[in-house]
C-alpha cells in the first residue's frame, strides 16, 4: 500500500484488524467475512509493526514474549538474530533481562522498530501487517531486515506500508492510493510504465 500522507493506507489496515468497522463493501479473509471473525482471533493471527514500535517497561524477555509466552530463550535470539537485534541486545550488560523503560524509552527508534520486528517473527502469524515498519532504520541495517521480513512474509499474506518504495517493490501487488480511492494497482514494473502516480512517487523518492 502507497501513496501520499492522508491518502488512507493506515485506514486499511486498521480495517483489516477491525480496528474500524466497514461501513460498504465487504472485506474477506479466506473467504470468511471479517464481520464474522472476532476482535481477539484477529488479534491472535494477526502480526503488526507499527510505525510507533511500543516497548512495556519490563525486560527484553518478557516484551518479546508477548509473541509467545512460552518461548525459550534460543527462541527469542533466533528472532532477535533475524531482524538483526541481537548485536545490540547482546552488548547489554543484562542483556534479556535489559528493563525497556518506560515506552521503550532505554532504546533508540531503530532499535525499538527492530525488537518490534523480532516480536513479530516469534508470533509467526498467518496475517503480517507492516506500517513504516522500516522507516526509523538507516540504509544499511534496512536492508539486513528487509532480509528477515522477506522470510517472515513467504508462505502468508502481508500487508506492507511504506515511504520507502525499494521496500515494496517485490511486492506480489502493488496498491496505490490517493484521497481514500485505489487508483492503481499491478507490479512495481507495470506501474512505473504506466507513468502515473506510483511513478511519480518512485521519482520523488530518488530525488530525497
Amino acid at each position: 500500500l502507497v501513496g501520499p500522507t492522508g491518502a488512507g493506507k493506515s485506514t486499511i489496515l486498521n480495517l483489516l484488524t477491525r480496528f474500524y468497522e466497514t461501513d460498504s463493501g465487504r472485506i474477506l479473509l479466506d473467504g470468511h467475512p471479517i464481520e464474522t471473525l472476532s476482535k481477539e482471533w484477529l488479534r491472535d493471527h494477526t502480526g503488526y509493526v507499527t510505525q510507533e514500535s511500543f516497548l512495556f517497561n519490563t525486560t527484553l524477555r518478557d516484551n518479546l514474549r508477548f509473541a509467545k509466552p512460552y518461548a525459550t530463550d534460543e527462541e527469542l535470539w533466533a528472532v532477535l538474530e533475524s531482524a538483526n537485534a541481537a548485536g545490540f541486545v547482546r552488548e547489554l550488560p543484562e542483556q534479556l533481562d535489559t528493563i525497556a523503560g518506560e515506552r521503550g524509552g532505554r532504546f533508540s527508534g531503530g532499535e525499538k522498530q527492530r525488537l518490534s520486528i523480532a516480536r513479530a517473527l516469534l508470533k509467526n502469524p498467518p496475517l503480517l501487517l507492516l506500517d513504516e515498519a522500516t522507516s526509523a532504520l538507516d540504509n544499511a541495517t534496512e536492508r539486513l531486515v528487509q532480509q528477515a521480513l522477506e522470510t517472515l512474509r513467504s508462505d502468508r499474506t502481508s500487508f506492507v506500508i511504506a515511504h520507502r518504495l525499494s521496500t515494496v517493490r517485490a511486492a506480489d501487488l502493488i496498491c496505490v492510493l490517493e484521497g481514500g480511492r485505489i487508483v492503481e494497482f499491478g507490479r512495481h514494473e507495470e506501474l512505473l510504465a504506466k507513468g502515473g502516480l506510483y511513478a511519480r512517487l518512485c521519482a520523488a523518492t530518488m530525488h530525497e
